[in-house]
């Protein structure tokens, strides 16, 4: 049996399969409907100073609403729902490294910009499942990022998401995040203990959900949304798995008091990557941190073919983020279907563009280094990227 580690170190054993992770995903569906935790504070983002005990959650204050609001309400807020019209070009900070902690500071110092300062934050990982990085979020990672975030004068920080392949508080629970989170003095909330009015149904354009999608309020709620992702496929049906793809992690696998399993639409529709990106209609990150010190080229999303890219990538702007993901994933050699055809031409980054989410085009990218070897990694991923 193959050995794996969690936060704290503990050995566990190695999962899961395909036919496993459908019954979870059917399990995990039905247990969300049914569920109905008390809410216990006032707001999405409680002081940075607080504690938690390991099995404790941040829950939301219900909103005036009984029931998820049918159309969602645009307003001018960080990361409010919207297209990005054509950007001119999109900088991503390009780290050569195998040091996280040193590789996401230098990414986002390289970007140069400060959105956090001064507003409450959440923090979005990659806890999808219990697996080790990259399976999910690394520690170090997720850490450097809270303290390099507080360093920019954000104020109150938040961090949460949706598990899909297991129950979340499970998860975080295997994850070390209580522990890890009580060490930083930050809030956490498991999406799995939202009530109902604390989901908000969008629509898209040319939406290809049936009913829309249910999208975690507490995320809309902060002043500043902050991705930390990592790189790998995603051999389910999204082909890969970067920052458009960890945006399903705040959509709801059932609505409390509801029936309907948007997961289980997701995960059977032909037009599963198109849906991806839809998702990312429904706010603008202010920034996004992906680690690539370890990415699965095949497999994913929670175990698979292992690679040491050694890189951290920083930026704003989700399509050229999993651009330059997709071209790393390619100099490694991947799967056909994340090898085929030019980049822009993957669904999930086609349909982000088409949605106005970022840039058009891989030429106005432009990788940020800060040292010879970067610049020259990064100079062969831009020929990946650029090319037909």
């Amino acid at each position: 049996m193959t050995r794996k580690y969690n936060y704290n170190g503990k050995i566990r054993p190695r999962r899961i399969s395909r036919r496993d992770f459908l019954k979870l995903m059917a399990l995990t569906s039905v247990l969300a409907g049914c569920r109905r935790l008390a809410t216990t504070t006032p707001s999405a983002t409680s002081s940075p100073t607080a504690t938690f005990a390991p099995t404790a959650t941040a829950t939301i204050a219900p909103t005036a609403t009984s029931a998820p609001s049918p159309i969602a309400t645009l307003t001018s807020s960080p990361s409010s729902p919207v297209g990005m019209g054509k950007f001119v070009t999109s900088r991503v900070a390009f780290v050569k490294t195998t040091d996280r902690s040193a590789g996401v500071r230098k990414a986002i110092d390289l970007l140069g910009i400060n959105p956090v300062a001064g507003k409450t934050v959440f923090i979005k990982p990659n806890f999808n499942s219990s697996d080790p990085a990259p399976g999910s979020t690394h520690p170090d990672t997720l850490r450097t990022l809270v303290l390099k975030l507080r360093e920019m004068e954000a104020q109150e920080i938040t961090m949460g998401d949706r598990s899909g392949m297991g129950l979340t508080q499970q998860v975080m629970r295997e994850l070390g995040v209580f522990e890890l989170a009580k060490e930083l003095g930050v809030a956490v909330i498991d999406f799995d203990s939202l009530v109902a009015e604390n989901w908000q149904i969008f629509m898209p354009p040319g939406s290809h959900w049936k009913q829309g999608f249910p999208f975690a309020r507490p995320c809309l709620q902060a002043e500043a949304l902050v991705q930390v992702c990592c790189l790998k496929t995603h051999q389910y049906g999204g082909h890969f798995t970067m920052s458009l793809k960890n945006s399903v992690g705040m959509v709801a696998a059932v609505v409390p008091g509801g029936n309907y399993s948007y997961m289980e639409e997701l995960h059977t529709s032909s037009h599963q990557r198109a849906m991806i990106a839809e998702v990312n209609t429904a706010y603008t990150p202010a920034l996004i941190v992906l680690d690539g010190i370890k990415a699965f080229t095949r497999g994913g999303p929670a175990t698979g073919d292992q690679v040491s890219p050694e890189v951290v990538l920083a930026g704003t702007d989700r399509i050229a983020i999993d651009a330059v993901g997709v071209a790393l994933l390619r100099y490694f050699g991947t799967t056909v279907d994340v090898t085929y055809g030019p980049i822009f031409q993957q669904e999930q980054i086609a349909r982000a563009v088409e949605l106005g989410l970022g840039v058009d085009s891989p030429h106005k990218i432009e990788l940020i280094t800060e040292d010879p070897d970067s610049a020259a990694y990064a100079e062969q991923i831009r020929k990946i990227l650029v090319s037909q």
